[in-house]
């Protein structure tokens, strides 16, 4: 892991645990839940930024942080707190690189974090197929919106301010990263 993964990781994982710690992770939205997290958005982030490892490390903190402070029952199995919120990042980062889209990498992302905590729920036990798949609508579906939207709003910020910065895609045409310019010029380079 090169220092810049150490930092983005330290970073993104902390802002996962202050969107905890603070409740800002829980946006209110016009649905019967009542709102949408956005906690799993550091561990996109991190898949998008610095790739599957750097986005599984993050998405790991963020499954830790919910396991520890949960209330809600079928959280406080690891398997199903801790599991699917580690293959965040790594899927984000995977659908990223080959879509070259943060947006794409924010739905799967937030698909791999509902369908995998619900999906273990029921196959653990803790839930009824019917009761999930309410919950995945209702939390899910305004979820994904607001994450496209975070993601995709977040990543273009970046590359904006931050020209010389390279998204985890090699050749990713909105990180400013033109393959014409790691080749010497035409007639310089040694024979």
């Amino acid at each position: 892991m090169k220092t810049k993964d150490i930092v983005v990781s330290a970073l993104l994982a902390a802002v996962a645990i202050v969107l905890g710690a603070t409740g800002l992770g829980f946006v209110p939205v016009p649905t019967p839940a009542g709102r949408a997290t956005i906690m799993h958005i550091p561990a996109i982030l991190a898949g998008v930024l610095e790739g599957p490892l750097v986005g599984a490390f993050v998405g790991g903190i963020f499954g830790l942080y919910s396991f520890f402070t949960t209330a809600v029952p079928f959280l406080r199995d690891p398997l199903v707190a801790i599991v699917p919120r580690v293959l965040i990042g790594v899927c984000a980062a995977f659908a990223f690189k080959a879509t070259r889209s943060s947006g794409v990498a924010a739905i799967v992302g937030t698909l791999t974090n509902t369908g995998g905590v619900l999906g273990l729920a029921v196959l653990r036990g803790y839930l009824p197929s019917k009761v999930a798949l309410g919950i995945a609508v209702t939390h899910g579906l305004p979820e994904v919106v607001v994450a496209f939207l975070l993601v995709v709003l977040i990543t273009r910020g970046l590359v904006k301010h931050f020209p010389k910065l390279r998204l985890h895609a090699p050749n990713h045409p909105v990180d400013g990263n033109d393959p014409k310019e790691d080749q010497p010029p035409q007639g310089t380079g040694k024979v």
